[in-house]
């Protein structure tokens, strides 16, 4: 059955810097569906500010064929072990809206046990460089929703030059995820979300776009000293 795992680690500036030309997982890896190879970037930080790409921190989100590969990789190859070594999250697909070439949505969806488990979200899109300002306009204020939103544990933006942008955020509940989608949290201008799909919908930003609902199996490791992020998991 195939899973997904979405891995953060920090690397040497420089390591991390070459291998954003390069991706460092060979697409020859036995069991291997498709990896998105990116750097880290802070939610909402400002455009030109040191928080925004995060050279040292990495983002890789990772489609395999099952959970032997998955492991195989982290044991065997000389990369999977440094991936081992960071913090990363284990998930079964739920639901996808859009789609994005590379990799391969399973026929066989998993679903939660109500709407009060947590869920991870994915989106990763390819940009139009001519659209990128107006997408910043639409996006840094969604960008500040999900990053303060106190339904989220986890949350990050990443990007691959030149036009790939992805973000990632965990969250406790499924419906804290769906009432800030449609506009019900109870935050101020809680409808940014909405406005910006709204936006996308009229014109679109991507050559590409989707957006991906995982239902949580197991995290591992710690990230910026943190740990257990997801509510109610453990390693398998």
């Amino acid at each position: 059955m195939s899973i997904f795992s979405y891995h953060l680690v920090e690397l040497p500036f420089f390591v991390a810097a070459k291998r954003i030309f390069s991706n460092p997982i060979s697409k020859n890896t036995k069991g291997l569906i498709h990896s998105e190879y990116m750097t880290a970037m802070t939610l909402g930080s400002p455009i030109f500010s040191p928080s925004r790409v995060l050279i040292g921190q990495v983002a890789i989100f990772i489609q395999w064929e099952n959970e032997t590969a998955l492991n195989s990789y982290l044991e065997q190859d000389n990369f999977g072990k440094v991936l081992s070594k960071g913090w990363y999250v284990r998930l079964s697909f739920i639901r996808e809206w859009g789609s994005f070439s590379g990799f391969k949505i399973p026929v066989d969806k998993d679903k939660l046990e109500n709407p009060n488990s947590p869920v991870v979200a994915v989106t990763i899109a390819r940009m139009k460089p001519f659209a990128v300002p107006r997408f910043i306009r639409w996006g840094r204020p969604v960008e500040k929703l999900v990053r303060d939103h106190s339904g989220t544990t986890l949350s990050l933006a990443s990007v691959k030059f030149p036009n790939t942008v992805s973000t990632f955020s965990i969250w406790k509940t499924e419906k804290e995820m769906t009432d800030m989608v449609h506009g019900h949290s109870a935050v101020k201008k809680p409808k940014r979300h909405a406005s910006a799909m709204r936006e996308r919908e009229r014109k679109d930003f991507h050559f590409e776009f989707t957006t991906l609902r995982f239902k949580p199996l197991a995290e591992f490791g710690r990230w910026k000293g943190q740990s257990n992020f997801i509510p109610n998991t453990s390693a398998l």
